[in-house]
């Protein structure tokens, strides 16, 4: 009987961290929205969402709310079940990615016996290839979207996006080899503990010499996640909407929701593998006990989110300012840039690796 209540603490224990952490995700998804609404308006000389709520702030809601009364169109010649289960595959494989991000420091609640660390869902050894794995199979989702549709528009996209994310998935994967190489371990607590010494520079951008990996990552990452310059899959001038030209109603809304959710997992891997996690930027200047238990659970967390909100303006500022690549450009760009530069990369890093061994 105590082991079934132990195990009941746990399941409690485990299934709110996992409601908190969800709830969080997606509030942080609408309201990534928000911000780059509100931030390519100023670039572009207007004001953006300001007439719901105070400043816009209710927007994200107002937005929810329609997509949700929408109808929900089906196109007559759709292969249904399909097109039914791509945007639930794109949506669920880009909220999964976050079950494995440590975002905050290593924080344990004890309760009936049972202790459970509070900073990170699953803390796995393997945790960058389950991330790296578990991105990979969201192409399944947009590739059955476009052809599910019976739309040539839609499947044009699928096309493009599936060929893109397997050419950048190659030099995304190689670029992250180097911050594996030098922490000597793939668990995410570990890279973050390798980069934790002196602060800043000890971080891998830094002092570990990866800004060659880390702008590899940058542009690979823009490419896995659909984002200009390499929107190509969605190019409204070309495609109309690409892939998700059909959706409709909450179907549209469910793509929608897997591509900020993506932008949000792939700054939280740059913030992990690159800036120190949720490391201070100070280092060793400030003590692990300054401000007492509260305040130093919650600094990692703000530190943490602070990298990933720089990150994500990144993400927006680029937006507003890089135009467009032509296909062609895209696919060469991957193979004869990103690639060669990824490998050679890995061969330099293991040689200063080897020598100061």
């Amino acid at each position: 009987m105590s082991h079934l209540t132990e195990f009941q603490t746990f399941l409690l224990l485990s299934i709110l961290k996992i409601a908190v952490v969800l709830v969080i995700t997606l509030t942080a998804v609408a309201y990534t929205v928000l911000l780059e609404r509100k931030v390519l308006g100023r670039m572009q000389n207007r004001w953006g969402p300001s007439r719901v709520g105070p400043f816009g702030l209710l927007q994200p809601l107002a937005d929810g709310i329609k997509l949700f009364l929408k109808e929900d169109l089906m196109p007559l010649a759709s292969e249904k079940l399909l097109f039914i289960l791509a945007p639930i595959i794109a949506l669920t494989c880009a909220l999964i990615s976050i079950a494995v991000v440590p975002f905050g420091a290593i924080t344990r609640i004890t309760a009936n016996g049972i202790s459970v660390d509070m900073g990170t869902i699953a803390d796995i050894n393997i945790g960058l290839l389950v991330i790296l794995g578990i991105t990979s199979i969201g192409v399944y989702g947009i590739a059955l979207s476009g052809w599910s549709s019976n739309n040539k528009f839609a499947l044009l996209g699928s096309l493009r996006a599936t060929s893109q994310l397997i050419s950048y998935e190659l030099a995304l994967g190689l670029s992250l080899v180097g911050v594996v190489l030098r922490a000597g371990s793939l668990r995410l607590r570990d890279i973050v503990a390798s980069q934790s010494a002196h602060g800043a520079l000890s971080w891998n951008i830094f002092g570990g010499f990866q800004i060659v990996a880390f702008f590899i990552y940058l542009m690979a990452a823009y490419a896995e996640t659909n984002r200009a310059p390499f929107d190509l899959p969605e190019a409204e001038s070309e495609l109309v909407a690409g892939y998700h030209t059909e959706y409709s109603s909450m179907k549209f809304a469910m793509f929608f929701m897997a591509e900020y959710a993506n932008m949000i997992t792939v700054a939280c891997v740059a913030t992990l593998l690159f800036l120190g996690g949720p490391t201070s930027p100070l280092g060793n200047l400030l003590p692990t006990d300054f401000g007492g238990p509260i305040l130093s659970a919650i600094f990692p967390i703000l530190w943490f989110v602070a990298k990933v909100f720089a990150f994500l303006l990144l993400y927006i500022w680029v937006r507003g300012t890089v135009p467009r690549f032509r296909y062609d450009q895209l696919m060469a760009f991957g193979w004869k840039f990103l690639l060669p530069v990824a490998i050679l990369n890995i061969i330099a890093t293991s040689l200063v690796l080897a020598l100061k061994g």
